[in-house]
């Protein structure tokens, strides 16, 4: 979707709210744009501002989540020295440096009540006082903020201001995810895939393979554009020969036989929702009869390695990418099981 300043798409719910941010762009009014990870939140904020009569003015970002919540006010709002430790000099906030153009609040959900009064304030007011002073500042200031969030519920539930919701949303913008975007994944694969093949020097775009192609729909894609122009380019460049289509994608970057094992943590999903999909079939292991960890680990291993060589007729660099590999990894693989080597 996403080079900047550049939507890619023809979907009707991608198209309806391209449309939606291009009809709020000329208001003077706050937007809130929502969406998942991935979507192009940020995109959509720098389209709403160089649509507007303050495209010659700043457009200024503060991601929320990205600071700790002691420093969310002196970055919005700006400080006077001495304010707190550390405050060896007066500092202008957001606020003041996007003056007569637009502040982007990414992440809006993560602002701590106090800062979320502190905004409500600036946003009725139109005014702003640093950290350690007295004296409000007039700012002409156009809010545009995006959450992944779901506020209405915060605010139901008392972690949100529902005055501050209600000023922030005279048009709210929902950003559809890209497993709705119909027809919109082979655009953006093209687009990406001819970007990547151009920039390592390939002299041609063979595409993908057919069965990848439907690989690539059937994807949930929980990080959306993003997540898909990082497995795109990344089977670009771990392909060989550009003249061909190109046969395998790696969703998850971090599949690996050499993935560490460990306890998942607090934040894991379980491990049926994250356990890597391999590519080949193995024997299964009696769980009961293992007390060797690492001799168990290297047999599977080991059967996994072997039935994709023979799978493949012993080719090894397709044996590779089916597994996920480098060409290199799989010999380290072969050598280390002693397995018999076919012809490359």
């Amino acid at each position: 979707m996403e080079q900047k300043n550049q939507f890619i798409g023809q979907s009707g719910a991608f198209l309806d709210a391209v449309e939606r941010a291009s009809r709020a762009a000329p208001m003077r009014r706050p937007v809130l744009v929502v969406g998942e990870r991935g979507t192009g939140k940020e995109l959509i904020a720098e389209r709403l501002h160089r649509l507007s009569e303050r495209w010659g003015e700043p457009l200024v970002t503060m991601n929320c989540a990205a600071l700790p919540e002691t420093l969310i006010e002196a970055e919005l709002f700006g400080h006077e020295a001495g304010a707190f430790t550390g405050a060896t000099k007066a500092r202008a906030g957001r606020f003041e440096e996007a003056d007569k153009g637009t502040l982007f609040l990414d992440e809006l959900g993560t602002l701590s009540m106090a800062a979320q009064e502190r905004l409500l304030r600036a946003v009725e007011y139109g005014e702003v006082t640093r950290i350690g002073s007295s004296r409000p500042i007039n700012v002409d200031v156009r809010i545009v903020a995006a959450t992944n969030e779901n506020l209405p519920k915060a605010a139901e539930e008392g972690t949100f201001r529902s005055d501050l919701l209600d000023r922030l949303t005279f048009e709210v913008i929902t950003l559809p995810p890209l497993r709705v975007r119909d027809g919109d994944i082979d655009m953006l694969t093209d687009y990406f895939g001819r970007k990547m093949a151009a920039e390592i020097g390939w002299e041609g775009w063979p595409g993908f393979a057919e069965h990848v192609r439907k690989q690539l729909d059937n994807h949930p894609w929980p990080g959306n554009v993003r997540e898909l122009r990082n497995v795109v380019e990344r089977a670009i460049y771990r392909w060989d020969d550009w003249k061909e289509p190109i046969a395998h994608v790696q969703f998850d970057p971090f599949d690996s036989p050499w993935r560490p094992i460990g306890e998942p943590s607090s934040k894991s999903k379980p491990a049926e929702a994250t356990a890597p999909v391999t590519t080949t079939a193995a024997p299964a292991t009696d769980l009961e009869s293992v007390n060797d960890l690492r001799a168990a680990v290297d047999e599977h291993e080991r059967a996994i390695v072997e039935h994709a060589l023979g799978k493949h007729r012993w080719n090894q660099r397709q044996t590779a990418k089916a597994l996920g590999l480098s060409y290199d990894q799989l010999r380290h693989c072969i050598k280390k099981h002693s397995l018999m080597e076919g012809q490359d």
